[in-house]
């Protein structure tokens, strides 16, 4: 019951993958906090977080809504901003930093605001702990698949954020800090699928970068059991890795379309964009293990490294979306079992209907 009685923070908690995070901790399935607090710097976005629940659960589940009456605070801040951060993190015992700078494009238009928020806004967290002697016990910085053998500022930057959040265990050893990698989230906002939805909505054509392109899916609720793994399990300085299946975006689209006849047209790949992700590389392989349903890898610093002993990796090559692709029927089936087709209730977003 690792969020029992503690004081919890999630930055960016109002983002797509925050939105389903607050939600299963309110439901007390992994014990219920003393006090949950969503960090972000959207007014709008926290005041439609709090409409939802006031007004989709006060009959449907009596223990998140009695919870997000009880324990659920909004504070508005910014990662950027290191009085907030000291302010926000103070008696805290459980950081997940889901604050984040994450549309590739942009980040390669506006590269110093993705160093502010995914490096910044890490070593904020970091700093704050250690200049102020927090009690802070664990901290999970939420990375992606785009920080392996990174091409892109978004992923140079989150491989930095990973560093940043590693190294801190050598110099705040009472905080136990672990990150969690993992690939595209379906129906995330920013993500291709809400794209394709429009596009096949408006009958317009469907586009794609390319027709080799692939990627990890993995639904919200996959990722969220991923931050509790790592929570549950992680040791400092290790990275918890799903195992997530792995499509074309070909695919994604066709099984999206179904039967209509929308037209899918190829646009070249967009600045920063990779053909196929990588979860784990080349050099981590080497220190890849396995935990339960997850990859994981260990730690490179010396001083973290005593506890594994002469460890043997659980992999021989390096994990990518290019291996193991499922077809274009499981493609449609996944897409159907996570209510993303149209006309579909959304098992992924319940803010929404894909109509």
């Amino acid at each position: 019951m690792i969020f029992k009685n503690k004081r919890v923070v999630i930055t960016g908690g109002t983002g797509s993958l925050g939105k389903v995070l607050v939600k299963r901790i309110l439901s007390g399935e992994q014990g219920t906090p003393a006090e949950l607090i969503v960090f972000s710097r959207d007014e709008g976005k926290q005041h439609e977080m709090r409409l939802h629940y006031l007004h989709n659960l006060h009959s449907t589940d009596e223990v998140i809504f009695n919870n997000f009456k009880n324990i659920l605070k909004f504070v508005i801040g910014d990662v950027r901003d290191y009085a907030d951060i000291c302010n926000v993190l103070r008696d805290t015992d459980i950081v997940i930093n889901a604050a984040a700078l994450k549309q590739v494009p942009t980040c390669e238009y506006f590269p110093e605001q993705a160093v502010m928020t995914n490096c910044i806004g890490a070593y904020n967290i970091t700093r704050a702990i250690r200049a102020n002697g927090y009690k802070v016990q664990q901290v999970i910085g939420v990375s992606t698949d785009k920080a392996t053998k990174p091409v892109n500022v978004m992923g140079m930057t989150k491989a930095v954020q990973e560093r940043i959040f590693i190294a801190a265990n050598i110099h705040c050893p009472e905080t136990n800090f672990v990150c969690v990698r993992y690939g595209n989230v379906l129906a995330s906002r920013g993500s291709v699928i809400p794209l394709f939805h429009d596009q096949i909505k408006h009958n317009k054509p469907i586009t794609i970068t390319h027709q080799d392109m692939t990627r990890f899916l993995m639904s919200l609720n996959h990722a969220v059991n991923t931050i509790f793994a790592a929570l549950n399990n992680g040791n400092p300085g290790e990275i918890f890795i799903p195992n997530a299946p792995a499509a074309t975006v070909v695919n994604i689209a066709k099984a999206l379309r179904e039967d209509r006849d929308n037209e899918i047209i190829y646009t070249g790949i967009r600045p920063g964009e990779k053909m196929h992700e990588a979860l784990i590389s080349d050099e981590e392989c080497r220190h890849a293990d396995k935990r339960n349903d997850f990859f994981v890898i260990l730690p490179m610093l010396p001083e973290l490294q005593e506890r594994y002993g002469n460890h043997t990796s659980v992999l021989e090559t390096e994990l990518t979306s290019a291996q193991n692709i499922i077809s274009l029927e499981e493609t449609s089936e996944l897409l159907k079992y996570h209510g993303l087709l149209l006309g579909q209730k959304s098992k992924i977003n319940d803010w929404e209907t894909l109509a």
